[in-house]
């Protein structure tokens, strides 16, 4: 096969030992014409001196500020459409990669044009053979977004083939240059969360296909726990459900589901039920998320 260029972007915002450890797992990987971007959102962790000297061979673009996950991966992307890159792969900076994770993507890319986006299966880094995403469904009903095979163990039941699916997550996701010029980058209204589910609803409105492909292997450092309880991804999830909805063209039974047959009940139940009182920040979290989208107030927010 063929080898065109492909420019690795990696969000850096106060990542640590884990980004450094993404950027060692890349270096064993096979695939001969990658570089690495690294885009640091003002991190004051000194990971980004870290990073500038122990993997000198990657650029490395200092923001300043927290751009989201949207503007800092732009960044990136746009960098790398200006220095000619073939293709762009968002590669999250608490993963560790497979060595040949990236030969088997641009395998698929090259051999089928019109596979606009490929994402890899994705392990729990804590438990290797668990699955946390082999791509997404969206339900157009609901307003749902669901990651395929969330929580089972890998028995070869998705590969070896590509197959395709409705999105699949920004945490590692090879993106070939004419989609980029055709359906533009990520929506950076979102700042974070379903961002990519957007992007590709609208990359396979521009007549591309989205797909999983087995034989890629990555492995996330993920807590859902720690995220669930988290006020701030309660907001971001809340609102941006919201924008994602309105972005993709759902119909009217999606917004009832999602802002009745979810948000109204969850709020009713962290409200009145003395066993859902420590849900109270969370529920404060919500309740800004939709007084935010009514008044179309996105990107960051400071829920103080």
């Amino acid at each position: 096969m063929t080898h065109p260029q492909v420019a690795v972007v990696i969000l850096n915002w106060n990542g640590g030992q884990e980004t450094l450890d993404c950027l060692a797992s890349l270096r064993r990987v096979d695939y001969p014409r990658f570089e690495v971007i690294v885009v640091d959102n003002g991190s004051t962790d000194g990971s980004a001196d870290a990073i500038r000297r122990d993997f000198p061979e990657a650029t490395l673009i200092e923001m300043g500020g927290n751009l989201g996950f949207t503007g800092g991966n732009n960044v990136g992307i746009r960098y790398a459409l200006a220095y000619g890159a073939d293709y762009v792969l968002l590669l999250n900076n608490d993963t560790e990669v497979a060595s040949d994770f990236l030969t088997h993507l641009v395998e698929v890319m090259e051999a089928t044009p019109k596979v606009g986006i490929a994402g890899p299966l994705i392990y729990y880094y804590d438990r290797p053979e668990i699955i946390w995403s082999a791509g997404g469904t969206i339900d157009p009903r609901r307003g749902q977004t669901r990651m395929i095979g969330l929580g089972e163990r890998d028995r070869g039941q998705y590969g070896p083939a590509p197959r395709q699916v409705d999105f699949v997550t920004g945490c590692a996701l090879l993106v070939r240059r004419p989609v980029l010029e055709q359906a533009g980058l990520l929506d950076e209204r979102f700042f974070a969360y379903y961002e990519e589910a957007e992007w590709c609803v609208r990359v396979r409105r521009a007549g591309y296909r989205v797909v999983n492909v087995p034989g890629a292997k990555v492995w996330h450092k993920i807590s859902p726990e720690r995220r669930a309880a988290s006020p701030i991804v309660h907001y971001y999830m809340t609102r941006n459900r919201l924008l994602f909805l309105r972005c993709a063209q759902l119909g009217v039974g999606a917004w009832l589901y999602t802002l009745i047959g979810e948000y109204l009940r969850t709020l009713v139940s962290w409200s009145l039920r003395p066993r859902w009182r420590n849900k109270r920040n969370q529920r404060n979290a919500m309740l800004q998320a939709l007084y935010d989208y009514r008044r179309g107030r996105f990107g960051p927010v400071d829920l103080g």
